[in-house]
């Protein structure tokens, strides 16, 4: 796999934030969300990391957005 360039990675650390962010309005830890939604408390640490290198696929920010609630398109209103 390529390196990222910059913009990849600011790009990349945006979205890490953006999940972040619209999680803490939901008022829940990254323990609750995870319980809440049936998923692993490591996965919502790598979405919101921004020292992951992987960082996060379209189809986990679609996945992300429905369990809160948005569209896709609300998610990137950033």
């Amino acid at each position: 796999m390529a390196e990222l360039d910059k913009e990849d990675i600011l790009l990349k650390n945006q979205i890490a934030e953006r999940v972040q962010f619209l999680r803490n309005k939901t008022g829940l830890s990254q323990t609750e969300f995870a319980k809440k939604n049936d998923i692993d408390r490591q996965i919502i640490n790598r979405w919101e990391s921004k020292t992951n290198k992987r960082g996060i696929t379209i189809y986990t920010i679609k996945r992300f957005s429905n369990m809160i609630g948005i569209s896709l398109k609300e998610f990137f209103d950033f």
